[in-house]
């Protein structure tokens, strides 16, 4: 394709990344929510959106399938950013990457140096940086969903995830005891495009720019 592609994860970011694009003069064609295009058209003839999985945008703009692509921090962390210019922090999809406990569980004993838990995350990376910070030995349980079950049927002491009202937490009887760090999504840039479609993309991102500043 001579023009660009915009990767995108369907839900919070797309909903969210909607100003911006308006921002810039882009509208999709289809809502990805109602339709079952994953290449979506937009008003623009050189501009495309493809709707990804959130954990797998990064993928896409490393290896070039699309030129820029929106992605949370959090799933940056973990991919390690290789291969990536990441310009802007565009504030949305805003949330906090927390660990949680079972309520009555006495985390503070728990994560005194020395100490050993049990963590169930999807978010390894940040969470052995997290607990190795700390001084623990810490037993890590990859899972991708329902986290904070975990606690509950004695699979885990304490979950890493992210966290928005809290009100999941709550419902499952669930504290968050410590914050490691805010979340928000970033537009993320495959290098060699930046420098071969410079044309098409650098006013892409003045124009992200510009949206965010107001």
């Amino acid at each position: 394709m001579t023009g660009i592609t915009l990767a995108l994860s369907k839900g919070r970011i797309f909903d969210e990344t909607l100003p911006l694009l308006a921002a810039a003069g882009i509208v999709p064609a289809d809502d990805p929510e109602r339709s079952r295009k994953l290449i979506i058209a937009t008003n623009r003839p050189d501009v495309r959106l493809v709707i990804v999985r959130a954990t797998d945008t990064p993928t896409y703009v490393q290896y070039g399938a699309a030129e820029l692509g929106i992605a949370g921090k959090d799933v940056l962390l973990e991919h390690g950013g290789a291969g990536l210019y990441q310009p802007l922090d565009l504030g949305i999809a805003r949330c906090r990457l927390c660990v949680a406990v079972q309520k009555g569980f006495d985390y503070a004993a728990a994560v005194r140096p020395g100490g050993r838990i049990r963590v169930a995350t999807k978010y390894i990376s940040s969470a052995k940086a997290h607990f190795a910070g700390k001084g623990m030995h810490v037993d890590l349980i990859k899972l991708y969903g329902s986290m904070e079950l975990a606690p509950l049927v004695g699979l885990a002491d304490a979950i890493v995830d992210l966290v928005s009202s809290g009100g999941t937490l709550k419902a499952n009887n669930l504290e968050e005891v410590e914050e490691i760090m805010p979340i928000s999504s970033r537009l993320i840039v495959n290098q060699a495009a930046l420098k071969l479609k410079h044309d098409l993309v650098q006013p892409m991102i003045d124009a992200f720019a510009a949206a965010v500043r107001a």
